[in-house]
């Protein structure tokens, strides 16, 4: 099946649907984008100042994008080294940072908790396995950079890691406690209908075609006039004829299997839901589901030429069939397990992969976005953000260091389409080779230097 697995099988994830925008109104603050940026602003302005009229403008339905299609890990993962945060905002910025998201994770479940969001919200921690020399080396130099930021992960050796996951082939494992797994499409539904109880409107069905200092404009002619707009369109930013280049969208897929017997999960291991990935070149990530699935997803797909988005797109037999002999291998207690969805969505990247958060009073023009994947908490701590800076109360997390960030524009294609795509082949290149001769590749400086990892 196509659809995500979290959509469940009805023929639409919301009946009734939301309203469309019908005419023109007014709001104090229009937000675009009805993902998880969006409604955490929503959120989190209405916890601040509940006298504020917010409108949330959502394309196609909540939770369209990757806010319902991800792989449902609440990380503090972050795309850019602390390192290079530091060398332009100081160690102490950088630290604060990689703080504020650790804090983040346990906020997603706060609210989560406190709204009654049944989201299957769960702190395992999460576990990545080395399985080669070349790997070890890198989860070592990991544990080595942890250790300097105070971000938490530690080294297991094999028999601790297996405690914790049956991987073939495993040498041991990184593991930290600051994730947690999330159904991701139960926490937006859940997000949205307690952004509502808060007082704003939501409406379905509403494509913004142009953002402008106080006012949008919908493909159907209506305007919102507001004093504050949100642009919180991740991967649909590169569809805005003002923002093209901001960001490429590039897909990741997914794969979940059938609730697994006890049985099978005793070979797996997982018993308390840690996500999982492996210290490879390209992408994976995993978790075990609250009715006993294993989702597993990965980078592969291509970008597609001039930032196409494409529903055609969400599914790659290529990518999807790699992802599920990348299980089997890696977790031989499936065997011949059935695998019962198949999906992919979209995902923003600035050409730094430099995530940022903005909001200019004098235009009132504000923004988020930008997560490389890695957005489900970083979208709470966007939305805090946000909030802080629409209604001038400012804290400490109005200073961090992503707040005002510019990351300079994409190449015009084809320069564009050939650098997405050969960094994705490095990637997929460097661990054949990794595979082959059990020592770092050589194509990895390459990539490093590429993605600017």
């Amino acid at each position: 099946m196509s659809r995500p697995l979290w959509w469940g099988d009805d023929p639409v994830p919301r009946m009734p649907p939301r309203a469309p925008l019908a005419g023109d109104t007014a709001a104090d603050v229009v937000v675009v984008g009805g993902g998880y940026t969006g409604l955490w602003t929503a959120y989190y302005l209405l916890a601040a100042d509940p006298s504020l009229s917010v409108r949330v403008l959502e394309a196609e339905h909540v939770g369209f994008g990757a806010s319902g299609r991800n792989g449902g890990w609440v990380s503090a993962l972050y795309p850019v080294a602390p390192e290079t945060i530091a060398r332009r905002h100081g160690e102490p910025g950088a630290r604060d940072l990689l703080a504020a998201l650790r804090k983040s994770v346990d906020e997603v479940g706060r609210v989560a908790a406190a709204e009654g969001i049944d989201c299957g919200f769960y702190r395992g921690g999460s576990l990545v396995v080395a399985r080669s020399e070349a790997q070890v080396s890198r989860a070592h130099a990991e544990v080595s950079h942890s250790r300097h930021w105070g971000t938490g992960t530690v080294w297991l050796d094999e028999a601790r890691a297996r405690e914790r996951l049956c991987a073939n082939g495993l040498r041991g494992a990184t593991f930290t406690p600051h994730c947690a797994r999330v159904q991701p499409y139960a926490l937006v539904r859940g997000l949205a209908e307690a952004v509502e109880r808060r007082g704003a409107v939501i409406h379905e069905n509403t494509r913004v075609v142009s953002i402008e200092p106080g006012r949008v404009r919908t493909a159907e002619g209506v305007v919102v006039t507001a004093r504050h707009v949100i642009r919180a369109t991740e991967a649909w930013t590169s569809k805005l004829p003002t923002a093209r280049r901001a960001v490429v969208p590039v897909y990741s897929l997914v794969v979940a299997t059938a609730p697994l017997l006890a049985s099978v999960w005793e070979g797996v291991g997982l018993r308390d839901f840690e996500t999982f990935s492996e210290h490879r070149h390209l992408i994976v990530y995993g978790q075990r589901t609250a009715d006993d699935r294993l989702v597993f997803g990965g980078r592969g797909a291509p970008y597609h030429f001039g930032s196409g988005i494409d529903p055609a797109f969400d599914t790659d037999e290529a990518v999807h069939d790699g992802l599920r002999t990348v299980l089997r291998e890696l977790l031989p207690a499936l065997g011949d397990v059935e695998f019962t969805h198949a999906w992919g969505g979209a995902l923003g990247i600035a050409r730094d992969w430099h995530p940022s958060v903005a909001h200019d009073p004098e235009t009132g023009l504000g923004r988020a976005g930008g997560y490389v994947g890695d957005g489900v908490a970083l979208t709470n701590l966007a939305g805090r953000t946000l909030a802080e800076l629409v209604t001038g109360r400012h804290t400490a997390l109005s200073s961090l260091p992503w707040v005002g960030h510019r990351s300079r524009r994409w190449e015009p294609e084809p320069w564009r389409w050939l650098g997405v795509n050969v960094g994705l082949r490095l990637a997929n290149l460097a661990d054949q080779e990794e595979t082959r001769t059990g020592r770092p590749s050589r194509l990895g400086p390459l990539l490093s230097a590429l993605t600017g990892h």
